[in-house]
């Protein structure tokens, strides 16, 4: 067949999920909620970690980390979803098609990476805690940091040149409230076995290698939990575990469903309400996961909330 021929497309219709209007009206007030509860609680994770000096440590540099990378991905898919409930064509350009699904992958890449990081930290700091600020210093954290970037680069490497060369000449309808790779494969002109096959494999790799690496990891914890000889120091070493637990399973239940399968296009409703949970309702618990949880966050919050009053009690007794 001759593609040249074929009218290329400018611009993708992302349908979302093809509800009455009264329930998509519904939808976007949860989502629009939910999107904000995230920014505004990771936003508050970033500034909690960089304002107070009991939270300068390793492991809350990656929880910082972390819930920025939940704003960037959050803000990367939601926003556009919020904006076409209410677009008559919910169209999104091609070139903007691609900067998405681009910045999804990269960030959501970095994720895991810097998950398998934090419980290569806890693996330090439980096993090995009279050498941790030796092993975990600052020039390491950046470089695990920087690694954990390259590394989603990297990832991302080999399915990008397998797809560059795919041609999209219509339908242009993608069946998702974004432009992720299997719908958008989907509708592709020529030949995508190659691009799927290499992007299933390149999934599975980072998927499931960052989950070994972070199952090792677990696998020495849990041995040096259980020879702690009291109930109370097993109790103190697990609780700094389990928020990092939680996130793992809820990040690599949903992502390894979605991308560790081959037919990634098939159950068109289940894969949208399994990419909400893992872009809109993960990002969401995180700082609550993070902060109800731990002792330091908690003490951290309760002092910035009383200097913020007291701020304001200041400013209305000048007035």
């Amino acid at each position: 067949m001759d593609y040249k021929n074929k009218t290329k497309v400018t611009e993708f219709i992302l349908l979302g999920f093809q509800n009455e209007k009264e329930i998509e009206i519904l939808l976007f007030s949860v989502f629009l909620l939910m999107y904000m509860t995230s920014l505004i609680g990771n936003t508050m994770i970033i500034l909690l970690v960089c304002g107070d000096y009991r939270l300068h440590s390793p492991m809350y540099f990656f929880v910082a980390n972390l819930s920025f990378i939940e704003v960037a991905i959050t803000s990367t898919v939601v926003p556009k979803m919020l904006v076409n409930t209410f677009s008559l064509t919910k169209a999104i350009s091609f070139v903007g098609c691609l900067i998405q699904s681009i910045f999804y992958f990269l960030l959501g890449s970095t994720e895991f990476f810097i998950l398998a990081v934090m419980s290569f930290d806890r693996y330090v700091a439980i096993c090995n805690p009279l050498r941790y600020t030796i092993i975990m210093n600052k020039q390491t954290c950046l470089l695990l940091l920087l690694g954990s970037y390259l590394g989603a680069f990297l990832s991302m490497l080999v399915p990008s040149i397998f797809t560059a060369p795919i041609i999209f000449c219509g339908p242009n309808k993608i069946h998702h409230f974004f432009c992720d790779r299997a719908p958008v494969l989907k509708l592709a002109c020529t030949d995508i076995s190659l691009a799927e096959l290499a992007d299933f494999i390149c999934s599975a790799v980072l998927l499931l290698g960052s989950l070994l690496l972070t199952g090792v990891s677990y696998t020495y914890i849990v041995i040096t939990i259980f020879r702690i000889p009291s109930v109370q120091g097993r109790q103190k070493a697990f609780s700094t575990c389990v928020s990092h637990i939680t996130v793992v399973s809820l990040y690599y239940g949903s992502s390894i469903f979605l991308y560790v399968r081959p037919k990634k296009g098939n159950a068109i409703n289940i894969n949208k309400f399994a990419t909400v949970l893992n872009t809109i309702v993960t990002p969401m618990l995180n700082p609550f996961i993070y902060s109800l949880r731990n002792e330091k966050v908690k003490e951290s919050l309760k002092d910035a909330s009383s200097k913020y009053i007291g701020m304001l009690i200041n400013l209305r007794t000048q007035k």
